[in-house]
């Protein structure tokens, strides 16, 4: 889910898996590992910065939306 919610809101802004990892300040092939589910569990920190790159709470990012 968090893998299928990262690529989801990423390509809503527009924005590349390169931009968005220098926007959440983490390393291109941590965000890769992510989008592809080859990370199975990312830090709380990870999450947090990526969460707030894109605008999104935790919770958002990792169960989804209804809304969106």
């Amino acid at each position: 889910m968090l893998a299928q919610n990262v690529r989801k809101l990423r390509l809503k802004r527009g924005l590349t898996q390169e931009k968005l990892s220098r926007l959440a300040d983490i390393a291109n092939a941590t965000l890769v590992k992510i989008e592809s589910g080859a990370a199975k569990e990312p830090t709380i920190t990870t999450v947090t910065k990526i969460a707030s790159a894109l605008n999104v709470s935790i919770d958002e990012l990792v169960k989804g939306s209804k809304n969106r």
